[in-house]
């Protein structure tokens, strides 16, 4: 009796270890537009390893991954489940739609802004979307970093730029004709306007074709916005007035540079870039390198 319950028990211990892993896995989330972070729950059994294809070239060997779709489409999943030297697959579609605004991802050292570009400023909204379809953008710097005001980037010639060399005055050869009176946005917290040469060269108040900034800022007291509003003929909406106020902005740049976007995810990441330690000219001492991507 003893050595047929020892059989039978070897019997299943072989059945089990000879088992062909089976692959299964759920889809969370319900906001499917892109940039869109989906997570991936595992639910494979007799399993020892994992291989996780997303359909648009990136993969994982985690067991319940999470994955950035940075575009729309119609994207392939496939999960592949291991022992040993089985393996069974589970393919299943997921389709992450385009989004209703132009949005542009800025990708940092320290993390990813998502900006909207402005449908009032269609210069400068088809302007920076080409230069980023280009990959104008890729490998050059934040250059210009001032706590408490902004950073500033697109500079051609900080690309592989030498340590303490001076920036600010590369672009791509032309300028930009000012869109300031067809924006209805302001230098809020996050704001994205694009740079500029000074009134004495540039009355006309045309854009640089690539340099820009983000505005970091700080919060403001309410007789300082009533003051500028009044110097600069701004009448601002009680939305604007009480993001300056509890979220902070420069509002003293208004009606004078082209604001074209604004940052609607990563706002950390401004305040993370503001606290590096920079040079004499507020070039961080340690490159800040940027990519930009938009996000269809």
């Amino acid at each position: 009796m003893k050595i047929k319950n020892l059989l039978v028990l070897l019997i299943l211990a072989c059945l089990m270890s000879c088992a062909r892993p089976v692959a299964d896995f759920a889809i969370q989330g319900e906001d499917r537009t892109a940039p869109s972070e989906i997570e991936f729950v595992n639910e494979s059994k007799e399993a020892e390893e994992y291989e996780w294809d997303f359909g648009d070239g990136t993969k994982s060997k985690e067991m319940s991954p999470s994955h950035r779709y940075r575009s729309s489409g119609n994207y392939t999943v496939i999960l592949r489940a291991k022992k040993g030297s089985k393996h069974r697959d589970k393919k299943q579609q997921i389709v992450i739609d385009a989004p209703e605004e132009c949005l542009v991802e800025i990708e940092t050292p320290f993390g990813i802004m998502v900006a909207v570009l402005s449908e009032d400023t269609p210069l400068h909204r088809d302007n920076f979307s080409k230069l980023a379809e280009e990959k104008y953008f890729d490998g050059l710097l934040f250059h210009r970093v001032i706590d408490g005001f902004m950073v500033q980037g697109g500079d051609p010639q900080s690309k592989k730029a030498k340590p303490g060399q001076a920036l600010g005055n590369g672009g791509p050869g032309y300028q930009i004709p000012a869109e300031i009176k067809e924006s209805n946005l302001v230098h809020v917290k996050g704001a994205l306007a694009a740079a500029r040469m000074g009134d004495q060269m540039n009355p006309m108040k045309e854009s640089s074709g690539s340099q820009f900034y983000i505005v970091h800022g700080k919060p403001l007291d309410e007789n300082i916005i009533n003051r500028i509003e009044a110097q600069k003929d701004i009448h601002y909406t009680q939305e604007q007035r009480a993001t300056y106020k509890n979220v902070g902005g420069a509002p003293f740049l208004d009606n004078e540079y082209t604001v074209f976007g604004q940052v609607i995810s990563g706002l950390e990441v401004i305040d993370k870039i503001v606290a590096v330690k920079k040079d004499g000219r507020d070039r961080p001492e340690k490159d800040i390198s940027m990519k930009i991507r938009m996000i269809k």
